[in-house]
């Protein structure tokens, strides 16, 4: 059998398209523009790339925004300060720190600093624990993106045992958390792997549903998976390759090749869950903008 492809890229544009109409009915009614503030610590070159990519999906779907850089000297302090302003910025909607900061930095205390009214990447400890409770509450982006790709795909999790690979506070722990809830989109047996994991095949083998962002290229191949899983690739890795002109490939956590012929649905890398993760954003952002989950 050959594996139906979930593709990402044009869930996300069809999304994209209920966002800026949603967007443009917001202001005719006589509201501001929804407004993001990106803040980049340094110049790492793979943050300035997916902030440009941020930038495009504002202005696609006609959400303002715009970027402070700081340099990758500035003390905790600094950074606290500059964040407390944009909390304090009754214009600003929704506020994004890009990850990673630099080593001197603790992401934990420079998330915490956000006003979680405004954690439009829905890392904040009251996100994630409303999160975990079941409360309205800003969805982590990457795993609130691929529920949407099950929706749109029809993928049922109800009783299925789903099998996360990987267990970081961005995608790991919170897909977990929102597949093993009880409520109307989750209801699935869940099972979190991680590097400490002994023997990760006899976990993988039996899932009906495996998500993988563990950030090791290639890592699952055929014979972890069983026949018509369903494969969620959310690993995105640079792998050098002499053929292509940039000198490197973007490959995922999962053997796609050897996946495809075995696998019921598999989402590409690129172009699976990549674009979901900055519609999900944008979405966000909507909801701070219309106070929808934390309402004055």
């Amino acid at each position: 059998m050959a594996a139906k492809l979930i593709d990402g890229k044009k869930v996300a544009s069809e999304l994209k398209v209920q966002i800026r109409e949603d967007v443009e009915n917001w202001v005719e009614a006589g509201h501001r523009r929804p407004f993001l503030k990106v803040l980049q610590v340094g110049n790492d070159p793979a943050s300035s790339t997916y902030i440009a990519a941020k930038t495009r999906a504002c202005k696609e779907v006609g959400i303002d925004t715009d970027t402070t850089h700081l340099p990758d000297t500035v003390s905790a302090k600094e950074l606290k300060n500059v964040i407390q302003s944009f909390n304090e910025d009754d214009s600003i909607d929704g506020i994004l720190v890009q990850l990673p900061l630099p080593s001197h930095l603790s992401a934990h205390a420079v998330i915490e600093s956000i006003d979680h009214r405004k954690d439009v990447d829905g890392f904040h400890p009251m996100n994630v624990g409303r999160l975990s409770v079941d409360q309205p509450t800003f969805k982590s982006c990457t795993p609130a993106g691929i529920f949407e790709l099950f929706k749109y795909y029809s993928i049922p999790t109800k009783g299925k045992h789903a099998v996360v690979v990987g267990a970081s506070n961005i995608v790991g722990t919170p897909m977990a958390i929102m597949l093993s809830r009880e409520n109307s989109s989750g209801k699935a047996t869940t099972t979190i792997c991680h590097k400490f994991t002994k023997d990760i095949t006899q976990h993988t083998i039996s899932a009906d549903i495996l998500v993988v962002a563990a950030g090791q290229p290639n890592l699952i191949k055929a014979e972890m998976v069983k026949e018509g899983a369903v494969v969620i690739d959310v690993g995105i890795n640079r792998v050098a390759d002499e053929t292509s002109e940039k000198g490197y490939k973007l490959t995922g956590d999962c053997d796609y090749e050897s996946l495809k012929e075995k696998v019921s649905w598999i989402t590409p890398v690129p172009g699976g869950v990549g674009p979901m993760t900055v519609t999900m954003l944008m979405k966000n952002t909507l909801l701070a903008a219309k106070k929808s989950i934390y309402p004055d």
